[in-house]
């Protein structure tokens, strides 16, 4: 279930437009029309956007008076930081044994290389 949400997540995040409108959300609450503002798109369309990222739990919108003002669910975002530090830990680990194995490789190399210049200059 936790998977579903997490691609839901993504998924919403995956556009240009919803991540922008995430940002701006990070900065505090705003109307529709406010987030519409800085775009070259409709209202209807701004609000699909907010209907994605509301369905992917993202982001709530309440009533206040005559706003309904929009609001970014931060601890939502957990889940994400959680999936991917993960991932990052995994993949730091796999670079580390990389390192490891090019630096033995290199430690070799130069002893071989060594080796083979005094080789040559013994045979001048």
């Amino acid at each position: 279930m936790a998977d579903d949400r997490l691609s839901r997540m993504f998924a919403a995040l995956a556009d240009p437009t919803r991540r922008d409108i995430v940002a701006r959300l990070a900065r505090g609450d705003a109307t529709v029309a406010e987030l519409a503002e800085p775009y070259d798109v409709s209202m209807q369309a701004v609000s699909k956007h907010l209907r994605v990222l509301e369905d992917a739990g993202l982001i709530s919108r309440s009533r206040q008076a005559q706003r309904r003002p929009c609001h970014l669910e931060a601890d939502v975002l957990d889940l994400m930081t959680t999936w991917i530090e993960r991932y990052r830990l995994a993949a730091e680990e796999r670079f580390s044994r990389l390192d490891a194995v090019l630096a033995e490789i290199d430690t070799a190399g130069d002893t071989g290389g060594s080796a083979r210049q005094d080789a040559q200059q013994e045979a001048s």
